[in-house]
């Protein structure tokens, strides 16, 4: 008796004391407030109706995509320092809306892959031609492909863009050019902000060049095989968030 008490002393048994259970409180559901809709952005779709989509200026709206079909070619140009490289990295996706993949061939990256090899103690005039016969190649490969090509173009060559719009033509595919039309002053700029510059005899040529791809695309008059040229100015361009293929 005694080790039990003890046991029991120990073990701080006892009667149980009875447990009070309240209430829950009432709990108020309310319902989500709805999410406001972000409001859709602004699509162009080159080559649909008018054959020229002039962007520029204050007046007018701003495009957020360029949308083309999946397969088409786009040719880039404008005055060198004019944003093209820029805005073809920041715009151009790596697949169209189908999952293919979209070439995105610049000059630029392959003057860059080269400056990072082996030749890059070596002044950029010794392996120029090397640049160029890497980008051409490419190329080549890209307008064999059957897929989405997005392409750099100085402007002063015409026989790149009569080479491309005869591979659109044999496959059937659209092409089109997008067309950044910035002042010298602005280019020269972008030049020198990048740390490359060209002489004073070459940006006379390509301003003569830039100039009449401009004059052709504000009088509706085309390169022979584009179906359609968009007109961008830095505002413009600076507003676009994407081209696409679907």
């Amino acid at each position: 008796m005694h080790r039990d008490a003890a046991l029991a002393a120990t073990s701080g048994a006892g009667p149980e004391e009875p447990v009070t259970v309240r209430a829950a409180e009432p709990v108020t559901v309310r319902a989500a407030a709805p999410r406001a809709r972000r409001p859709a952005r602004p699509v162009v779709r080159p080559g649909r109706g008018a054959r020229v989509v002039d962007l520029r200026g204050d007046g007018r709206a701003r495009a957020a995509e360029l949308r083309f079909p999946p397969g088409d070619l786009v040719v880039v140009s404008g005055l060198p320092g004019s944003g093209k490289s820029t805005l073809m990295h920041r715009v151009v996706p790596p697949l169209d809306g189908g999952g293919a993949e979209v070439h995105r061939i610049d000059s630029q990256d392959v003057r860059e892959r080269f400056e990072r090899g082996r030749l890059r103690r070596l002044p950029y005039g010794l392996y120029r031609p090397l640049v160029r016969a890497a980008h051409y190649l490419a190329l080549g490969r890209a307008l064999r492909s059957g897929r989405s090509v997005v392409v750099h173009d100085c402007g002063t060559l015409v026989w790149v863009r009569r080479w491309i719009a005869r591979a659109a033509g044999r496959g059937g595919r659209g092409l089109h050019l997008v067309l950044l039309d910035v002042t010298p002053e602005v280019a020269r700029a972008g030049q020198e902000a990048r740390g490359r510059g060209v002489s004073g005899y070459a940006f006379a040529r390509h301003r003569r060049a830039v100039s009449h791809l401009v004059g052709g695309a504000e009088a509706a008059r085309l390169p022979r095989g584009f179906a359609s040229a968009v007109l961008l100015d830095r505002r413009a361009a600076s507003a676009l968030e994407t081209l696409t293929f679907r």
